[in-house]
């Protein structure tokens, strides 16, 4: 069964498989068949027909799934195309922005906006100071796609609710982000921003 999540008219859906879990955007178009394709940021991006029902569009990603995760598991061997890095202005805008799209998913549990600091950090995107009541993000998520960034800014807010990795946490990650993990899969290939300077 896919689920869905996201806003807009082209919302990220996730559909499991034997082979994994495939990630998609589903398009109708003035078209006559199927086309997909894998993009960058591991998410595949399907084209159909008109009137193809989502039922027909579920078995030909089923019927896809080898070659997609097969495809996949390449591109993360080769590591990820690293975003340019952006000014020191740029990446304060845009880890802000991050924050600013997550955090309506824990202001109703009792979260208070948090204060934002940015560093670069040679082994952890992002941490969470509860007590003090900031977080901050490592500014080498600047080079990582949108999506990316969105999942460590949640990460750290939940740790508002969560101190720990205990079950509580990655039950309240579940809820709010159905896919984290697909998307914490995909930012180990950012590894290198890490490492860049």
């Amino acid at each position: 069964m896919a689920r869905e999540s996201g806003a807009g008219s082209e919302p990220l859906r996730s559909l499991e498989t034997p082979d994994g879990t495939i990630r998609y955007i589903l398009r109708r178009k003035r078209i006559k068949n199927l086309n997909l394709r894998v993009g960058s940021d591991g998410v595949v991006k399907l084209s159909v027909p008109y009137g193809i029902p989502q039922k027909r569009v579920e078995e030909f990603l089923q019927e896809k799934s080898g070659w997609i995760m097969g495809h996949l598991l390449q591109r993360q061997e080769q590591g990820a195309q690293l975003l340019p890095q952006p000014s020191r202005e740029e990446c304060a805008r845009l880890l802000m922005e991050a924050l600013l799209r997550v955090y309506p998913k824990t202001a109703p549990l009792g979260v208070t906006f948090p204060q934002l600091k940015l560093r670069k950090m040679k082994s952890q995107w992002g941490n969470c100071h509860w007590a003090q009541g900031y977080i901050t993000l490592n500014t080498a998520l600047c080079r990582c796609p949108e999506e990316l960034r969105d999942y460590v800014a949640l990460h750290e807010l939940v740790h508002f609710l969560h101190h720990d990795h205990g079950s509580g946490f990655y039950a309240k990650m579940d809820a709010l982000m159905p896919d984290w993990r697909e998307r914490r899969t995909i930012l180990k290939r950012y590894g290198a921003a890490l490492e860049s300077p």
